[in-house]
């Protein structure tokens, strides 16, 4: 994994999402760019599709509420067809290894609003990996945002 550097975050809200509020519809993009390392979050009520980017390197995430319960659920494109089972599987494991520094980068990107909901600092976080592939074809859990925080202090947070 990519070490997290929070210099090269860069956090754009979209209103009406505030780095504080609201919870529902609170939308989550995160580019990059391969030539700079730079990382673009995008905390706003749609998802912000990139025009430029071919290979939809993007991950997407959000808030969802389940039986009373909130989990940060994301996403990202493996392939639809337009890579081959080789390529896909490359993007596969690309997008495993770099999977942490990407929630790091949206966990720390907007940390300030765990203080306005900090149970959810508590919340599973589940990917789900887009393939017409059955083989990258999955849901996994990627522990909860406390965990991610925490291995930026190297502490417990509170």
């Amino acid at each position: 994994m990519t070490k997290f550097n929070h210099a090269n975050l860069t956090v754009t809200y979209i209103a009406p999402i505030t780095p504080f509020r609201p919870l529902e519809g609170r939308k989550y993009t995160l580019s990059h760019s391969d030539t700079t390392g730079k990382l673009f979050l995008t905390v706003g009520p749609e998802y912000s599709y990139s025009t430029t980017t071919v290979a939809k390197d993007e991950v997407f995430a959000e808030w969802v509420q389940s039986m009373g319960e909130y989990s940060l659920y994301g996403r990202v494109h493996v392939s639809s067809g337009e890579f081959d089972e080789q390529q896909s599987g490359v993007r596969f494991m690309i997008f495993k290894k770099e999977m942490d520094l990407a929630l790091t980068a949206i966990v720390y990107g907007d940390q300030v609003f765990y203080k306005s909901f900090p149970w959810l600092l508590d919340a599973p976080i589940y990917i789900q990996f887009d393939s017409i592939y059955p083989e990258f074809k999955k849901v996994l859990y990627y522990g909860t945002p406390r965990q991610y925080l925490a291995s930026l202090r190297g502490q417990k947070v509170t």
